[in-house]
């Protein structure tokens, strides 16, 4: 198993942008504070792991808590497409984005990055998000609501 024994902690700039939402058995689940999209991100809880590579026999893992996510969002929001990336360019912790698009969203066809400068939910908005994302995920026999 990949780098198990390590303390995991969250990057700083994950931290700051997202809000925890719960855990799957390797990965926690985030949502991104941008208004924008809808926006999902897994982090295994691995410390030190970079790529998906590094997880070993636990890639299996990850990809599997991808397509639940994936299969959730595409349900919920009937989005028009989904980008789903690992990029980690800028925050090394290996971590997937999940993104719905949707023609009529800010960017479309373009990337989100960098394309126009971040806009957060407001605080009463957040937590509505937060709210709706935690019963969505509670479908997931495996997924353990954030405290």
């Amino acid at each position: 198993m990949a780098k198990q024994n390590a303390a995991f902690q969250l990057d700083p700039t994950l931290a700051a942008d997202t809000v925890w939402l719960g855990d799957l058995p390797l990965s926690r689940v985030l949502l991104a504070k941008e208004s924008r999209y809808p926006w999902l991100i897994l982090v295994p809880r691995r410390a030190g792991v970079r790529e998906i590579y590094e997880l070993e026999d636990e890639a299996g893992v990850l990809l599997s808590e991808s397509c639940s996510i994936a299969r959730l969002m595409q349900v919920s929001l009937m989005p028009d497409k989904l980008n789903i990336a690992a990029i980690g360019n800028v925050v090394e912790q290996l971590h997937l984005h999940h993104v719905a698009r949707f023609q009529e969203d800010a960017a479309w066809p373009k990337p989100i990055w960098g394309l126009l400068p971040p806009k957060q939910h407001t605080p009463e908005a957040l937590q509505v998000a937060v709210t709706r994302w935690q019963q969505w995920l509670a479908v997931l026999p495996e997924f353990v609501r954030a405290g």
